[in-house]
């Protein structure tokens, strides 16, 4: 299978890494008797991987990226993001997180991205963030606003909305992708059948929560990990790649659509897998 050639901008100079270093680095790291390695069970040494699914997506969205994990010894949990709001949605996580005993690496997979960074403040056993096709946004930044930053996304144009009440009593709307163009839009490399099926089942979004503005991002104290999916139409690859540099993360670039954990789910597990190794 081919494997992605990752690069990290870091605070010293752009460091270039082959495929075959980075699965030697990522053996590597997983060897030796502290550690189960890959393919070998479970081990308690290993941090547990909280994975965050984005707007128009449930956790079923990681399943196949669970596998690989739980094969190789990590503990996973798949949190239930609400998409309701920004901080709300935030505080949500950050309980489950919390509630972990040990070392967490926590994954963020597009708004839910802004929902990591945010959740992850000043969390102690927080040890890496992996941002998978995901916003990585500066405090004062709206997912909104950073979709519009460079060209290339046609999400608006496939959107419905619903006007919805808030649990507090407000006033917004929920956000669906037409099921006519969830394929091309949100899933163009994964097989109709599949997105047929995610199209019916995918959750939506308050339009609140796409607007609301980041708090101070965790990315500039925790270690910080970006895949970007170069085919992307939700979130424009450049955008991708503008964040992902400015939060000095390391990065892989894989070609696929934004629902990159559906269809290329080793490259996820493999990025997941080499920030839980490091962060040991």
């Amino acid at each position: 299978m081919h494997r992605p050639v990752l690069t990290r901008r870091a605070r010293t100079p752009l460091v270039l890494a082959s495929a075959a270093t980075v699965a030697a680095a990522l053996l590597a790291t997983t060897a030796g008797p502290a550690s189960a390695g890959r393919g070998h069970g479970p081990s308690p040494t290993k941090p547990t991987v909280v994975l965050v699914h984005g707007a128009f997506a449930d956790s079923t969205s990681w399943n196949d990226v669970v596998k690989e994990l739980r094969r190789d010894g990590y503990p996973v949990v798949s949190a239930a993001n609400p998409l309701r709001g920004l901080k709300s949605d935030a505080a949500y996580v950050r309980q489950l997180v919390d509630s972990i005993d040990g070392p967490v690496v926590l994954a963020g997979h597009s708004y839910g991205g802004a929902v990591i960074s945010d959740a992850a403040r000043g969390a102690a056993n927080v040890r890496a963030l992996v941002f998978i096709a995901a916003y990585i946004p500066e405090k004062g930044e709206s997912a909104a606003e950073l979709t519009g930053k460079y060209p290339g996304s046609t999400l608006s144009d496939a959107l419905r909305s619903v006007p919805v009440t808030l649990p507090g009593g407000g006033a917004t709307e929920d956000l669906y992708i037409e099921q006519a163009k969830f394929h091309h839009q949100f899933a163009a490399d994964v097989p109709r059948n599949v997105t047929d099926l995610m199209a019916v089942a995918q959750r939506p979004v308050t339009s609140a929560a796409l607007a609301e503005k980041a708090g101070e991002p965790a990315w500039r104290t925790i270690p910080a990990y970006a895949l970007v999916a170069t085919q992307d139409l939700n979130i424009p690859p450049k955008a991708q790649v503008f964040m992902a540099e400015r939060a000095r993360a390391f990065t892989v670039k894989v070609k696929a659509s934004h629902a990159v954990s559906v269809s290329r789910p080793h490259e996820v597990a493999d990025i997941l897998e080499l920030a839980a190794a490091r962060s040991r």
